[in-house]
């Protein structure tokens, strides 16, 4: 392996570790927030408890992310997205 590159390789693990460790700041950081629930919601025309039934939490989780006491995260933040972009063919998919 060229020695150059070998150290290139060896800087960047080096670098690794400090992040891991909260030793240092990473270079990148990408925060893409998760669309408003009430306005996808509202978008499909769906009560409350339609789309909760759709994505599969509870009421009061959808009341709490329409009124920003929570924000939806992992999978739940994926399907908004989903729903959001391609409603019919998420509401399609979803009740097949």
């Amino acid at each position: 392996m060229d020695k150059v590159l070998f150290d290139d390789l060896v800087n960047s693990l080096q670098e690794a570790r400090a992040i891991a460790k909260g030793q240092a700041g990473a270079s990148r950081r990408f925060e893409l927030p998760a669309p408003d629930a009430k306005a996808v919601r509202e978008q499909i025309g769906l009560s409350q408890s339609e789309f909760a039934d759709l994505m599969r939490v509870s009421v009061k989780t959808l009341q709490n992310w329409e009124q920003h006491r929570r924000e939806p995260t992992g999978p739940a933040a994926a399907l908004l997205k989903i729903v959001a972009a391609s409603p019919q063919l998420a509401l399609k998919s979803l009740h097949a």
